[in-house]
């Protein structure tokens, strides 16, 4: 690992701006319902949150749009959503956000997914989600891939944000991966199941628990990441993997290190995680395609995380943003004993 110089990391977030990405995976609608709770209800034992206002924000793969769209970047978004109001929501926000949502495909009889969570006293109560994790049906999926041939000469780089919502399809994961292959075109992914249709990816982020379930491995120590990060970028081709833990910061695995190269995190207040993964997976995928190596992208985005998880609901991080906490973010991933 080269040395970090906090001036160069500044100069690649400052880069951001003439970077083109495009996402394609699960979009999804984040509500919230913000109030006050001051009583218990006499029906059950349960809160009464007392409705103040209410909001919406894109989540999921919309979400990464959001995130490097305000880092900086322009961005195009291919993914799915219904006939209903839930999807005109969607397309409506990301026009807000000046992104073409002519690669959202629009399904009849699919809902779009809506995660609806009721904040009250600085803390989520309750969430529900309205979603379907059935396969997209073929018609939709040829639709798709049309939308990914449009976007293809117009991006920098690809991520691929699956989570799960029946999108990513094997069948159009392969046909995406060979035509973004043959674009010549750099690939990072945030994978849920499945590892395989990714064979051939750049840059791929697991968060500790989705290591466990991909490998079926538990991980209590730093010797049991290592293993199960060589299986996994076994059945990857030998793509980079970077492996978000938490508060811990990340673990970073590419070339032939073997045991990887932890970046820690600056302590701060965490008042909410949602969103971070999508704000990391934005960074990580900005930082290499503006030429920075995978140990700068990870300071980075723990910067951009840092500034998300101190905010309420899902949230975003502005360039000035990032530049004014990277000197913990460079201290921290430096006390980790590297770079210095």
């Amino acid at each position: 690992m080269g040395r970090l110089d906090l001036r160069r990391l500044q100069r690649l977030v400052a880069s951001f701006e003439r970077l083109r990405l495009g996402v394609v995976g699960d979009a999804m609608l984040d509500e919230y319902l913000w109030g006050e709770v001051e009583r218990v209800s006499p029906e059950a034992p349960v809160p009464v949150v007392h409705v103040r206002r209410e909001s919406v924000a894109l989540g999921g793969a919309a979400n990464v749009v959001r995130n490097a769209v305000a880092m900086g970047a322009r961005c195009v978004l291919c993914a799915a959503a219904g006939l209903d109001s839930g999807g005109d929501r969607l397309v409506d926000l990301l026009k807000d956000l000046g992104v073409d949502a002519s690669g959202v495909v629009r399904v009849e009889g699919r809902p779009t997914t809506r995660k609806t969570r009721v904040e009250a006293r600085s803390q989520q109560m309750v969430r529900f989600d309205r979603e379907t994790e059935e396969p997209l049906p073929r018609a939709a999926v040829r639709e798709l891939l049309r939308a990914i041939d449009g976007m293809l000469p117009r991006v920098d780089g690809v991520v691929l944000e699956d989570y799960g919502k029946g999108v990513l399809t094997p069948g159009l994961l392969r046909a995406a991966m060979r035509r973004f292959r043959e674009a010549g075109l750099p690939v990072a992914v945030d994978p849920k199941h499945d590892l395989a249709p990714f064979r051939g990816a750049t840059l791929v982020k697991p968060n500790l628990r989705e290591v466990e379930q991909l490998t079926g491995m538990r991980v209590r120590a730093p010797g049991d990441l290592a293993r199960a990060a060589a299986k996994l970028r076994k059945r990857l081709a030998g793509a980079a993997l970077v492996v978000t833990r938490g508060a811990d910061g990340m673990t970073i695995f590419e070339g032939d290190d073997d045991a990887g190269v932890d970046v820690p995190i600056a302590r701060s207040e965490v008042f909410d995680v949602q969103g971070a993964g999508d704000t990391a997976i934005a960074a990580l995928a900005l930082v290499t395609l503006a030429g920075g190596t995978l140990h700068e992208a990870a300071v980075i985005a723990n910067a951009a995380a840092a500034v998300v998880v101190a905010k309420v609901g899902t949230a975003t991080a502005s360039p000035g943003e990032i530049v004014g906490v990277l000197p913990e973010a460079l201290a921290a991933a430096r006390r980790g004993g590297e770079g210095a």
